[in-house]
């Protein structure tokens, strides 16, 4: 599969474009009855994560292309199947190259969605 299923990427879950630290990505995101989040990334072009830090843990796995994971300086590769756990308050970026999709668990409100017009 070269993107995620149609029922995946409903546009009423589609993610604000404005609200990502990545530039060239599409995303969606559906909520956990508990405050969690599931997003799912494709990033249309090559990008980078600008870093930053969340005040909730995050979990993610690579689904097709690489992902360059940065944490406390260090740079971790991330092929397809890769997986990462970040503790709430680690400061973390990356950079990913085009057609690279993730999905991403977050254990508190991460993605706000794009205004239905």
């Amino acid at each position: 599969m070269n993107e995620f299923p149609e029922f995946m990427r409903h546009p009423s879950n589609k993610i604000d474009p404005a609200t990502q630290f990545t530039k060239g990505i599409e995303g969606y995101v559906f909520d956990g009855a508990n405050g969690s989040q599931m997003a799912f990334w494709t990033f249309l072009e090559a990008g980078k994560s600008a870093e930053h830090v969340h005040e909730y843990d995050e979990y993610f796995v690579v689904v097709q292309g690489r992902y360059t994971l940065s944490i406390h300086g260090q740079l971790i590769l991330m092929p397809p199947g890769a997986e990462y756990h970040i503790p709430a308050g680690v400061r973390h970026g990356g950079e990913a190259i085009a057609g690279t999709r993730t999905i991403h668990a977050f254990g508190g409100k991460r993605a706000r969605r794009q205004a239905q017009r």
